[in-house]
């Protein structure tokens, strides 16, 4: 879209880079253009005005001005700031999480509201959530759906009969869900058990309060992420530097 020589936008910071003495560039994701990327003169100065205003993960009104290169930042307003994620360590790793999927994912400047949506609700149920996981989990899954990869659970994405009620594999190059005849001759898929698969095809198709009705044993919880991560990886042809923290925060957190 042509944008005026000034123009507003509200926008997600999900990612931001220094750029000289005092400045950054920040990544938005917008409602209406989508990712961008923009300069914000002065941010990395205590005084600066703009600078609590365009922090990672906080969901702003802006007014920017368009420039050659990159657009600049000329004022900022606060919406959200989600403090709550960001006074704490386990969800700010999440959160930042998040942020690299979508950055990963997604082109700059095509518009999407729905999935500027999707982002700014994962943020909210972040915050108020007792079980992060499972909104990272949720937030995969509708990310991928909404993107064109929805994993298939439902048939066997090889001879596509009816997966039965066992254990079957799940194959991120095939798309989905193999059955257990097909998948045993898969040397790269990986077995999915059959509370794996249920919970994947419900939380496909419900909204967060339905998904919160799940009770997810540890080890389930391990299943379902080790899924998912490989599904990313195979996508994305690269494991998300993000994931790095996550483990290491785990793991501190299991020693402690």
């Amino acid at each position: 879209m042509t944008l005026p020589r000034v123009y507003q936008t509200e926008a997600i910071i999900i990612k931001r880079i220094k750029l000289g003495e005092a400045d950054r560039i920040l990544t938005l994701y917008t409602p209406e253009l989508g990712k961008l990327k923009a300069v914000a003169k002065g941010t990395r100065r205590p005084q600066s005005k703009l600078g609590g205003h365009v922090e990672l993960l906080t969901h702003s009104r802006l007014m920017l001005a368009r420039g050659r290169n990159l657009d600049i930042i000329t004022q900022a307003q606060t919406i959200n700031n989600f403090l709550i994620i960001k006074d704490d360590l386990e969800l700010i790793s999440r959160g930042l999480y998040i942020a690299e999927l979508v950055d990963a994912f997604t082109g700059e400047r095509i518009e999407d509201r729905r999935l500027f949506d999707l982002v700014l609700d994962a943020l909210k149920q972040l915050s108020q959530a007792s079980d992060c996981e499972l909104v990272l989990r949720y937030f995969e899954l509708h990310l991928l759906d909404h993107l064109g990869y929805r994993p298939q659970l439902q048939r066997c994405t090889e001879c596509n009969l009816p997966l039965k009620p066992e254990t079957n594999f799940f194959s991120p190059n095939h798309g989905g869900v193999l059955c257990h005849n097909c998948g045993f001759h898969e040397p790269a898929a990986r077995p999915i058990s059959l509370n794996a698969l249920k919970v994947l095809r419900l939380w496909q198709n419900c909204d967060y309060a339905n998904a919160r009705r799940v009770k997810i044993s540890p080890e389930l919880a391990v299943e379902l992420e080790q899924v998912m991560r490989e599904n990313i990886k195979y996508l994305l042809e690269k494991q998300l530097k993000s994931t790095a923290w996550l483990d290491k925060l785990k793991r501190e957190i299991q020693q402690a």
